[in-house]
């Protein structure tokens, strides 16, 4: 599974609890795709932490590459029967880099102060102004995301107005008049590009 999902959204502790207990009744590993991770547990309404992942998931990752990282992810094996020669099981497949000191380096500058998870909560934040944003001009979104994916649907002038300035991913045709685009916010996104956005918003 992902945290966050696909669209944004969020796996409570009980949803992930009865996904594990129903995984170790059949004896099958629960791995967590966390690329996105940083941004579900900085969500409101998130009731999940990383030692929730470590007890329920068998595999999960902290997500590096979209969180903040120059590059990779944290992977991490919760189950003592993964991680039998593991590290060969990397080598053979040519996944060991050289110097790979410098992809846990890029971890424990993240982490050690809660930087990681500042960064993506504000994230987060950011793209519920937009959204709020988006609402207050009776712009519907797809799915109810708190994370810093919004799935908006616009006209198809409203999606051209917003186009000649900004770049976001057209998510495909909801009906004959309106579109699906997908809006992002990161790490990196600056507030004064986030003020920008919701003026445009709001002149629609």
């Amino acid at each position: 599974i992902s945290f966050t999902t696909e669209y944004g959204t969020l796996y409570t502790k009980a949803e992930l609890t009865a996904i594990s207990e129903v995984c170790r009744k059949y004896h099958m590993y629960l791995f967590v795709d966390g690329a996105r991770m940083g941004y579900g547990l900085g969500a409101d309404g998130n009731d999940l932490t990383l030692a929730d992942f470590g007890r329920l998931a068998d595999v999960f990752y902290i997500g590096g590459t979209k969180c903040g990282a120059f590059f990779g992810e944290a992977l991490v094996l919760t189950d003592a029967g993964i991680d039998r020669r593991f590290k060969a099981h990397m080598k053979q497949f040519g996944a060991v880099l050289a110097k790979g000191w410098i992809l846990g380096l890029q971890f424990y500058t993240l982490l050690h102060d809660g930087t990681y998870f500042a960064i993506t909560k504000r994230a987060d934040e950011y793209a519920v102004r937009i959204r709020q944003a988006f609402r207050q001009k009776g712009i519907e979104e797809l799915v109810v995301s708190p994370t810093n994916q919004q799935f908006i649907i616009l006209s198809r002038a409203q999606a051209q107005a917003l186009e000649s300035k900004y770049i976001f991913e057209a998510m495909g045709p909801v009906d004959n008049d309106h579109v699906c685009i997908r809006v992002c916010t990161s790490w990196s996104t600056k507030t004064e590009e986030v003020d920008q956005l919701v003026a445009d918003i709001l002149n629609l």
